[in-house]
């Protein structure tokens, strides 16, 4: 049998290995609450269920357009309007399946094997773990107290250096994960700025933007036209298992995205774009389920330095905390699984989004319910060991 790949050979998602223990002890019947992964609580807007309910009675689903239905790309270009005040052209819009396919068409249409791109650390694994199975190098740059916890143009010119290389991508989430950071928009001017002025490709996360508690949500779109925006269904709009998601893109690369699309995916699936074009308008149901994410917030801003276990980045958005355990283990991952094993609390080491200095952090996710994240609460603080 012919070996693997060496492209194969990448990380694995730790956060999707805890949840999946943690899926296996609830089946076998232990009280597991897990706030592992970022998954709402909450079901899809009811607009959005009812939308894919008739769907379903009519039956007649199939392909779409390679970069989804006119009427939705229509639709998220109004929300662009309505939200930002930035008026954005349809066609510049590229519905995906998630946003994990749209990082996946961001990277293959812009970089080549053997480009280097920039992401922060600590950041969301799954970017470097992509890149590195496309063959695409990746600097990690330290997002810390220094530099606002996100990327600047001065860290990246510091990176360059050490590096001895250029670098032809940068990727900044905000909010971001596992951090929380919120970067401005003078801020992300100043990155785009750096960007332009030097021929490198800037990609915007933007997939936690409705989550926003403290700061200035900006869109890239915002500050620059050049920017590739990714955003997604799942998080605000409470539709992870929908698979749903978008990019805005600059419009002289949408036939590249689109050559793309077709072969890799064919369409996104109409039934999920549906759903989404209607939750676009359940603002008001979501920003209930925020107000929920927001008490969930404050009750671990306020219990996890109690128990020692001290924030370590702002929770201005998303819904996680990132924490320090150093007064109680050097080793996050083992922490993980005893906490698992031992108290039925499931949450995902700092090793997946800083390999560096993660054996010495956790990240929380609050998207659950209130009762679920107080109960898990009192269980860690009576597993922890007493230190006073």
């Amino acid at each position: 049998m012919k070996s693997l790949s060496h492209r194969s050979a990448v990380e694995p998602f730790h956060a999707m290995d805890v949840l999946a223990e943690a899926t296996k002890r609830r089946e076998a019947g232990y009280p597991v609450i897990s706030m592992a992964v970022g998954q709402p609580s909450h079901p899809a807007p009811k607009a959005a269920l009812e939308a894919a309910q008739a769907a379903l009675v009519h039956g007649r689903l199939g392909y779409t357009d390679a970069l989804g239905t006119s009427s939705l790309r229509i639709a998220i270009a109004g929300h662009y309007r309505t939200r930002y005040g930035v008026e954005i052209d349809p066609q510049r819009v590229a519905v995906t399946t998630g946003s994990s396919a749209g990082f996946n068409l961001a990277f293959l249409a812009l970089f080549d094997p053997g480009d280097c791109v920039a992401i922060a650390r600590p950041g969301y694994p799954a970017y470097r773990n992509i890149l590195a199975a496309l063959g695409i190098d990746v600097i990690e740059v330290e997002a810390d107290a220094q530099t606002g916890f996100t990327l600047t143009p001065e860290s990246l010119s510091v990176a360059e250096r050490k590096a001895g290389r250029r670098i032809d991508g940068v990727l900044l989430a905000s909010p971001a994960n596992p951090t929380g950071t919120v970067t401005g928009k003078a801020a992300l001017r100043a990155l785009a700025d750096y960007c332009h002025d030097r021929d490198i490709a800037f990609i915007s996360d933007e997939i936690y933007h409705g989550l926003t508690f403290a700061g200035e949500e900006t869109t890239a779109l915002c500050v620059t036209d050049e920017a590739v925006i990714i955003n997604s269904f799942s998080k605000y709009y409470c539709m992870t298992g929908w698979r749903i998601g978008w990019m805005v893109l600059p419009e002289c690369q949408v036939r590249a995205y689109e050559r793309i699309a077709q072969s890799l995916y064919i369409s996104p699936p109409e039934l999920s774009q549906i759903a989404a074009q209607a939750a676009l308008g359940a603002e008001a149901e979501l920003d209930v389920y925020k107000a929920s994410y927001a008490a969930n917030r404050d009750l671990l801003l306020k219990r996890l330095p109690e128990m020692g276990l001290t924030i370590a980045s702002p929770m201005d958005g998303a819904f996680y905390a990132y924490a320090d355990v150093s007064r109680y283990t050097n080793d996050s991952m083992a922490f993980a699984r005893r906490m698992l094993a031992e108290i039925n609390v499931a949450a995902t080491p700092g090793f997946d989004f800083d390999p560096v200095e993660g054996h010495r952090t956790m990240r929380f996710s609050y998207a659950g319910s209130e009762a679920d994240i107080r109960e898990a609460l009192d269980r860690i603080a009576r597993w922890l060991p007493r230190t006073d």
